[in-house]
């Protein structure tokens, strides 16, 4: 039986290393650079469904003319953090991180991951997983030190709870790995539910 393929649309070594957490290891990166603005009233979630849905499909039609990646599995996703409707972005300035960070202190959010799996027959799978995260009352020296730690730059929602903002995080309702970029369990459920052995690489992981 040939060895069946995993195509990971995505760049983000966090994806990467909770798959290889799992024993699963991408045949090859596609990082899908997407425009990622929400349409007007789109809610947090179905930003996230719809994002990794087209990550998924861009990656596909690349390899659609790729004989040698014919038959493989496509996995895509996409993290959005909100503050009831009010998306927050990937902040890429300090004074960006700065504002959510006050945003965020002492307040519930939403972390929204879309994940969306394409099977070797063109099938489809997609699915919205949430958690509801609650920060600690941040005081102005945490924030200016954490904004100069740099952990936020490119993160969504301006932190990553499994860096130093972890000690933020005063209460959670939900997967922990859906907020770090990728909710393992139901990624897995998703891709051994269309046949892909999850197990394959447990005796190396």
């Amino acid at each position: 039986m040939p060895k069946q393929k995993l195509i990971l649309a995505s760049g983000s070594p966090r994806r990467l290393d909770l798959l290889k957490q799992i024993g699963i290891e991408p045949d090859r990166l596609m990082p899908m650079d997407l425009d990622e603005t929400p349409k007007r009233a789109e809610h947090p979630r179905s930003l996230a469904r719809r994002l990794s849905g087209e990550k998924a499909a861009a990656a596909r039609e690349v390899l659609r003319n790729e004989l040698a990646w014919a038959g493989s599995f496509v996995l895509a996703a996409d993290t959005v953090v909100a503050v009831g409707r009010r998306i927050l972005g990937k902040a890429e300035f300090a004074e960006e991180a700065r504002a959510a960070l006050h945003l965020l202190s002492g307040r519930s959010h939403w972390v929204y991951t879309g994940v969306c799996v394409v099977t070797p027959s063109g099938q489809y799978r997609q699915k919205v997983v949430e958690t509801k995260v609650r920060f600690k009352r941040l005081s102005r020296q945490e924030i200016d030190t954490y904004v100069a730690s740099n952990q936020w730059h490119g993160k969504a929602g301006a932190y990553g709870i499994q860096g130093i903002a972890g000690v933020f995080v005063q209460k959670m309702s939900g997967s922990y790995t859906n907020v770090v970029g990728l909710p393992l369990f139901e990624t897995a459920q998703m891709l051994g539910g269309e046949g892909f052995d999850t197990m394959n690489g447990w005796m190396e992981a």
